[in-house]
């Protein structure tokens, strides 16, 4: 069984460095639905995550709640819902976007959103205790608050942006729900990783997960250099 695995191990370890076409197509694939969905889950979440971070309102206390609650929304309930939502019977089956890679990104923008924002509420809302005075002296106008707490949290932010991706690049439920896994058009790693498995097909489920688990480090790699980035910022 040793050799076994090590030689479909080794097999794996061939087809990432001879840069395999069909792998190469899955990764790249998987990168650009990720980084899409996360860059529009951020364009989203981090100015709603300061807005309730920032200002007092009525029922505040409540979409908090929500946003916290979302960050836990099961992956093959936004599946479904976005299937129901682009299938032809749908309000958005028109556009013709089921099984297509921006299926997968909506699925996966509405999984990160909700991290994006709640994680950003918080760095936001302690941020603001140490400032809300100096604000209120400098008389600083609400709006221009938010942009001076997002800057001066760009460090933290980024870190969020990382969680979100780490978060997304994984996702496999309302992927393969809403995307189908087809061949050449909408196979990612992790659902190929899944079908590849259960065919046993070895050498190319363990190359991806090979290359999902470096993802992976490399993203907690950042996530540490830039949390040490900004202490160092702020002793400087």
């Amino acid at each position: 069984m040793s050799d076994s695995f090590l030689g479909v191990l080794g097999e794996a370890v061939g087809l990432i460095l001879a840069g395999d076409r069909d792998l190469m197509e899955i990764i790249l694939l998987s990168l650009r639905v990720t980084l899409t969905a996360v860059f529009l889950a951020c364009l989203i979440g981090l100015p709603l995550g300061a807005l309730v971070g920032t200002f007092r309102f009525p029922g505040r206390i409540v979409v908090t709640v929500i946003l916290n609650a979302l960050m836990g929304l099961p992956p093959v309930v936004v599946g479904l819902l976005v299937y129901l939502m682009l299938s032809a019977s749908g309000p958005l089956g028109m556009l013709r976007l089921l099984y297509t890679p921006t299926a997968m990104i909506i699925a996966q923008t509405i999984l990160v959103t909700p991290i994006v924002a709640a994680l950003t509420r918080q760095v936001i809302e302690d941020l603001h205790r140490e400032y809300a005075e100096q604000f209120a002296s400098l008389g600083v106008r609400p709006l221009d608050r938010v942009g001076a707490l997002l800057w001066d949290a760009r460090y933290s932010l980024l870190t969020v942006a990382l969680a979100g991706f780490g978060r997304a690049v994984a996702e496999v439920g309302a992927v393969i729900i809403v995307g189908g896994n087809i061949n050449h058009v909408t196979r990612v790693m992790t659902t190929t990783i899944a079908l590849e498995t259960s065919k046993g097909n070895l050498q190319l489920a363990l190359a991806l997960g090979v290359v999902l688990l470096t993802i992976a480090v490399l993203v907690n790699a950042c996530v540490m250099a830039i949390r040490a980035s900004s202490v160092r910022s702020a002793y400087a």
